[in-house]
């Protein structure tokens, strides 16, 4: 997975983490927990907000 699989890596962070509201993740967090999913494999340096918003958005809309 690359940074842009938004879909993916929200999936993956709402099966890997049922019990957090995605709301209450802080972005630096979040960024470890993306880079720690097993099939990630993308440049950390090409992380921005704009990326993590969107997963963070992607992400409470997998979990409701």
């Amino acid at each position: 997975m690359k940074w842009t699989d938004i879909h993916d890596i929200a999936i993956e962070l709402s099966d890997g983490h049922p019990d957090i509201d995605p709301l209450t993740v802080n972005f630096v967090d979040l960024r470890k927990w993306v880079m720690d999913l097993p099939d990630f494999d993308d440049d950390p340096e090409r992380c921005g907000e704009k990326i993590l918003e969107a997963i963070q958005a992607a992400w409470i809309e997998e979990n409701e």
